[in-house]
């Protein structure tokens, strides 16, 4: 009965629009964090509106997380240890967790697509529009998007969903990835 239920075979649907989470299932553990967790928080709560949105829509969402250099482990092992820390870190990954239904990606490096079977993913689900939402704005989100866009992709990166450590590094990238790469970049609030 058990190697039945680990063998099942489920397909991806279709879904021509996804909403990509990049590294929202995160200690903020490195020397800047600091900088980064107030608007890191505030974005988490504008992701988590847009998330119930495009669910209630009927649209994957996808988790493209850094494993943050523990190989052995799986991605509830990082959920749990972001989840159980203390005070607004904590709080984010409680926020922000994969529903059942949301599929999960660990990625080596900066851009989501970069060693990661999502490109793959993608395909099978015949997306054409990716909202790309998460940390940081001016790394591993910009270099994500630049990827989408390349690969022939509408993208879409609200600016209220997403963090960098300063409002200067945010405003930077987010105009890089309008004007030359011609993303979307208006916040989530505006969209119904």
């Amino acid at each position: 009965m058990a190697r039945s239920r680990l063998l099942k075979r489920t397909t991806l649907p279709p879904s021509r629009e996804v909403l990509l989470l990049v590294d929202v299932i995160n200690p903020l553990d490195f020397p800047t964090a600091q900088a980064l967790l107030p608007s890191a928080m505030l974005a988490a709560q504008a992701i988590s509106r847009l998330k119930g949105r495009y669910a209630r829509r009927g649209i994957c969402c996808i988790y493209a997380n850094d494993n943050y250099g523990t190989w052995h482990s799986e991605f509830r092992d990082i959920l749990a240890a972001c989840r159980s820390l203390p005070g607004e870190r904590g709080e984010m990954a409680r926020l922000l967790s994969p529903a059942p239904d949301d599929l999960v990606i660990l990625k080596p490096q900066h851009s989501a697509f970069h060693s990661t079977p999502l490109q793959h993913l993608l395909g099978k689900m015949a997306a054409e529009k990716i909202t790309i939402v998460g940390l940081a704005a001016d790394m591993c989100v910009m270099l994500t998007a630049t990827d989408a866009r390349m690969l022939g992709y509408k993208v879409w990166v609200p600016k209220d969903c997403t963090a960098a450590e300063s409002a200067e590094r945010k405003d930077n990238a987010l105009q890089q990835l309008h004007a030359v790469f011609k993303c979307a970049v208006h916040a989530a609030h505006r969209t119904a």
